[in-house]
């Protein structure tokens, strides 16, 4: 199958500012697209335009608002949508949590990512456009002291999942894709999550991630976020992410 030139269609990336979401406007970017990043930070925002200049419009926002949503998509009408925000889970074991500790990225990522996908349905985004979702690896097997992230994550991948069968019953031909991507120290939040989990485990930082494996980078993020939005071929629900690349899930 053809791949879909990703030059002079825009782009809108959430949590843009830094990490994977950084990585990810990057990519998008070099590839000729007109990046809008959103995110709440205003200064990290100015950085990531300073380095990508006019093809970059920072949006300083609350993504877990509707109205943003809203408004952004009707404004901007993306070909390429990623939703990539989430808050760091607080990394205690579950019985140190409250529900409110517990409950935080539900309240931020899934609502994030609900709103996003329901306005993606309803404007309608135009055929042939891609919505790219952020669940995590911990989906599939658990984050135990992460409250309740893992599952957060995992609510991710299947509104996702149902947004794309909404799309096939109404031929919109709007593609929605869950990206799963591997724990790995190369942001802010896998780094807190890597030393956690090296506590827990007894052992120092560097033994493991040795046991880890080959870290996976924002950079390699965006080139796989490039490849999916470029590539009608990639056409699985979901895919986990590692730095040896994208894997389809059943």
């Amino acid at each position: 199958m053809p791949t879909q030139d990703i030059a002079g269609t825009t782009a809108l990336v959430t949590g843009a500012s830094r990490g994977f979401g950084r990585g990810i406007a990057v990519a998008l970017s070099q590839a000729g697209a007109q990046v809008v990043g959103v995110a709440r930070d205003r200064a990290q925002l100015e950085d990531v335009r300073a380095q990508l200049g006019d093809t970059f419009t920072p949006v300083v926002a609350d993504v877990t608002d509707p109205v943003v949503a809203g408004r952004l998509i009707d404004r901007y009408r993306p070909r390429t949508l990623v939703l990539n925000a989430g808050a760091s889970p607080l990394s205690r074991p579950i019985h140190r949590h409250t529900w409110e500790t517990f409950s935080r990225n539900w309240e931020v990522d899934v609502k994030h990512a609900f709103h996003w996908i329901r306005e993606a349905l309803l404007a309608p985004l135009a055929p042939g456009s891609t919505v790219i979702a952020f669940s995590s690896g911990a989906a599939l097997n658990g984050s135990p002291i992460s409250g309740g992230y893992a599952g957060a994550k995992a609510a991710i991948r299947f509104v996702a999942a149902y947004a794309g069968e909404e799309s096939q019953r109404e031929g919109l031909g709007i593609r929605f894709v869950s990206v799963l991507p591997k724990l790995t120290p190369a942001t802010g939040l896998g780094e807190a999550a890597v030393a956690a989990y090296a506590a827990r485990a007894g052992v120092d930082i560097p033994t493991f991630l040795d046991r880890l494996g080959t870290t996976l980078t924002p950079e390699q993020v965006g080139k796989a976020v490039l490849d999916l939005a470029a590539d009608p071929g990639h056409d699985r629900a979901a895919y986990l992410l590692a730095a040896e690349g994208l894997s389809a899930l059943g």
